[in-house]
Parts: structure tokens; C-alpha cells; sequence
């Protein structure tokens, strides 16, 4: 439902959300433009057959979106300028029952990670370092955290000096601070056709053009990034990579792939940056390209999406002589990282409760894996320890209109186009680590109830790419 007017019949209930989603897609879709004035809400209500207070309540719902303003005495209109990042895909108010979210990558929800943290804070209790407390010089955080930080990204295939590691907030910052390392406003960054959501808001912030690169099943060409940077006349300065799982299509990169995208790299004269939000979560994956390429990788991770959301610590490990160049991006940009939350990190990681909540997230992964396979079919890409399936979905459907619709039944998914950097055909990105598994299996219900054609065929889960 992308059009301007809006019709009765594309109002359902409830009617003020509906109508919010419908005003929300023309914008999307430029039937509304920045500077248009929306109907008085008298005159809307009567056009749509609804209340007042619907209209009301619906141009509410745009206004807390940041979609439109009101302004007294002159009407309501449409915001201008481009949205920067993907908004989550459905609108509601602090009362309303929210709807089940296989919108956003999470870890699943144990009751022991409740347990891991009141566990670490007793036992800090007894032996915090005043350093957590007090310090706020880099150094000696990158100091004190060194051997933790390595002792993760060996868990992670990467077996790197502490020297080498940059401890940050997460795996956001890193990202910023290795853009900003290997890249200047006006220079341009390969990436895949479908990328991490934050790489295009943080791209636009720093003035930076994204290339995507053609590529098939096994992940990005490496003769097309050869290619891409030969015709970019010197001004393409890095890769940014996701061959572990972590990008929208739930792909693990093969061993023979990585290697090929490591030479390309070193043929074109690009740096590499590899992001792996969810670590080392994948069983038996490849080591990282970073560490087939080490004097032209970055390579980054962190902890809020294996173990807990909460804690925000992220892992950049560069090679040795940019080091000093990845420092001054990040203390122009965050200073350090957060002493107390590198604290528990350790303690986690030290006493062997990261160890265990990563393993019970893959149990219950796996459990969520094979439910979502079997109820969507082979077409729900994806991998046995995944938070989330690719869902294409047929050439010619209404993407927005199945958002729409899906959020009609109580259920929130990502658009795939919200990933897009190349065209690409409709999809559908269904996590599955938020809600409860009796939550997910009704929501992939109300999702097949809505598939063009629908429910997809079934097939056995997908088995574990090496």
C-alpha cells in the first residue's frame, strides 16, 4: 500500500495504524513529497469513513516516527529530507500491545543470561579495580583488557597480539572507526549487493559512496571487485565484508571464496573490512579473510549479539601499522571504551559463563532454525546457528504490502529492501531470536497464512557450510 490517496479499503483494523502504515509507505514510495500538507484530520476522517480521533491518533503515530510535523494553525506535512537509517518496520504507541518482533537481531532470551549478570556483578562487588571506577585514559583500558579481548578473537578464528586489538562500545564503533581509518569523504566502499543496515547510515555520515558488487550463492565476485575498483579510477579504498553469517542473507562464505576475495583485495589495492556481529556462534566456519590477508584486514566483532544485548563491547583487530592511525580515528570519535562493561566482559569470559551461554544460544538456535524450516521451506535461507532467515520471496510482490500485512497479524519483519545497495528482487528478513518459541511458531504461522501462493514448499533444514 504505497499509493496517495489512500482508499476505505485499504483501511483494517486497527484503523489508526493502518493508517499511519499507509501514509508511511506513499512516503516511502514519493507519492507523499517533503513539503506536502496532509488533510485536515475532519477531512481525511471523512474520506476514509473513520473518527477524528483516528486520524488524530494515526498522525501521532507519523509525527513520533519523525515522519511529519504538525504545526498549529497550518496543518500537518510531510518532513523533508531522506530518512538516514531503516526505520523498524511498525509504528505503536507506549500502551499498545506490541506486536511479535522478527524485526531485529537479537540472541534468543535465556533465563541464564539474567543469571550471568547478577552472578558478575556480585562477584565484582568484592574486587572491582579502581581503574573501572576511575580511569579514563585509552591505554591503560587497552592495557588491562588486552588478553581478553585476544583470547575472544581466537575463539573467533583470529589469533592476534593484544597490541593489535582495539577494544570499542561495539561492533558499531569499530565499523565507524575503521571507515574512518582506511577512507576520506568522497572515496568510495565495495560492498554486497545486500548489506548490514548500519554500514549505509554511517557511510552517509562520513560522506562516503557504497559500490555494491555482483555475486551469486558463494557470495560476492571477485573478479567483478577487480573490476569495480579498476573503474573507480583509485578512488575505491576498502571491501566491507559479512562471510560469516551476520549480513542479510544468512550466508557463510566458503574457504576457496575468501581466499579468492583476499587476492582480489590485494590485486585492486583495497583494504578489507570484516564485520562478524555474531562471533563465533557459527560452528565450524572458515577462519575470517582478515586473517588470510592480515597486513590489509580489518577485522571486527563483539558480544551483544551471542551473548547479551546488553553488554556493548565490541573487538577491531587492524594490521600492526595502522594501529596507531585507528587510535586517534577512536579517541576522536568515542575516546574508550566503557571500563565496567570491559570488566564483565572478562569476568565472563575468564570464568567460563561465556563459554556456557554461548552454547546454550546454539541449542536454541538450532531448535528455531529447524522450526522456520520447516514451516517456510527451503527458500527461508539460512544456517543452523543463525539469528535470522532470508526469505526471497516471488518476482513482482508488494513488499511494503506484505510488511503491511504481516503487521496486520500482530507480527513486525524487516523488509529486504531496507539492505539493498544493487536492485534486488522483494525479501523478507524473519529473525528468530527475539520472541518465545511459541511466539515465533504463531508468527511464522500468520506469516505462511500471507505468502503469495501460500505457504512455501517444505525441505530439510540447511546443513552447516565449512
Amino acid at each position: 500500500m504505497s499509493h496517495w490517496p489512500l482508499r476505505k479499503q485499504d483501511i483494517t483494523r486497527p484503523a489508526y495504524r493502518s493508517l499511519a502504515q499507509g501514509i508511511a509507505a506513499a512516503i516511502d514510495a514519493g507519492s507523499l513529497r517533503p513539503g506536502q500538507r496532509l488533510p485536515p484530520h475532519r477531512d481525511l476522517a471523512w474520506q476514509l469513513g473513520v473518527s477524528v480521533q483516528t486520524v488524530s491518533r494515526a498522525y501521532e503515530e507519523l509525527i513520533r516516527a519523525d515522519l511529519i510535523s504538525g504545526e498549529v494553525g497550518r496543518g500537518s506535512f510531510v518532513k523533508s529530507g531522506p530518512r538516514e537509517t531503516i526505520e523498524v518496520p511498525w509504528f505503536r504507541a507506549p500502551t499498545d500491545s506490541p506486536p511479535i518482533d522478527l524485526s531485529m537481531m537479537t540472541p534468543v532470551r535465556l533465563p541464564i543470561i539474567a543469571d550471568a549478570w547478577r552472578d558478575s556483578m556480585m562477584r565484582l562487588a568484592d574486587r572491582l579495580p579502581e581503574s573501572a571506577m576511575l580511569s579514563f585514559r585509552p591505554r591503560q583500558t587497552m592495557s588491562l583488557y588486552g588478553g581478553m579481548a585476544a583470547a575472544w578473537l581466537a575463539r573467533c578464528g583470529m589469533v592476534v597480539p593484544a597490541q593489535r586489538i582495539l577494544i570499542t562500545n561495539g561492533t558499531t564503533p569499530a565499523m565507524f572507526v575503521a571507515l574512518m581509518t582506511v577512507a576520506q569523504p568522497g572515496d568510495i566502499i565495495a560492498t554486497e549487493s545486500s548489506t548490514c543496515h548500519t554500514l549505509k547510515p554511517a557511510a552517509k555520515h562520513l560522506h562516503l559512496r557504497l559500490r555494491g558488487i555482483a555475486g551469486d550463492d558463494r557470495g560476492m565476485d571477485p573478479q567483478a571487485l577487480i573490476a569495480a575498483a579498476g573503474a573507480a579510477g583509485g578512488r575505491m579504498k576498502a571491501v566491507f565484508l559479512l562471510p560469516a553469517g551476520g549480513g542479510p542473507h544468512a550466508r557463510i562464505i566458503d574457504r576457496e571464496r575468501r581466499a579468492e576475495l583476499a587476492e582480489a583485495a590485494a590485486i585492486a589495492g583495497l583494504m578489507i573490512l570484516e564485520s562478524d556481529p555474531t562471533g563465533p556462534m557459527p560452528l565450524r566456519r572458515p577462519a575470517p579473510i582478515a586473517s588470510i590477508a592480515p597486513d590489509r584486514g580489518f577485522y571486527f566483532t563483539g558480544l551483544s549479539k551471542c551473548l547479551s544485548p546488553g553488554l556493548r563491547l565490541g573487538f577491531l583487530a587492524m594490521p600492526e601499522h595502522w594501529a596507531e592511525a585507528v587510535l586517534n580515528r577512536h579517541l576522536s570519535m568515542t575516546w574508550m571504551a566503557t571500563p565496567l562493561m570491559a570488566e564483565i566482559a572478562q569476568d565472563w569470559i575468564t570464568s567460563g559463563t561465556a563459554d556456557a551461554l554461548l552454547a546454550a544460544q546454539r541449542v536454541e538456535l538450532a531448535a528455531r532454525n529447524r522450526l522456520v524450516q520447516r514451516s517456510l521451506g527451503p527458500m527461508a535461507h539460512g544456517f543452523q546457528h543463525g539469528l535470522h532467515r532470508w526469505l526471497a520471496l516471488p518476482q513482482g510482490t508488494d513488499e511494503a504490502a506484505l510488511v503491511a500485512a504481516a503487521l496486520a497479524r500482530q507480527v513486525a519483519v524487516a523488509p529486504g529492501s531496507g539492505f539493498a545497495v544493487l536492485p534486488s528482487g522483494p525479501a523478507l528478513r524473519i529473525a528468530v531470536g527475539g520472541p518465545g518459541m511459541g511466539e515465533l511458531d504463531h508468527a511464522l504461522r500468520q506469516i505462511c497464512a500471507i505468502l503469495p501462493g501460500g505457504s512455501p514448499a517444505k525441505g530439510a533444514l540447511d546443513g552447516q557450510p565449512v
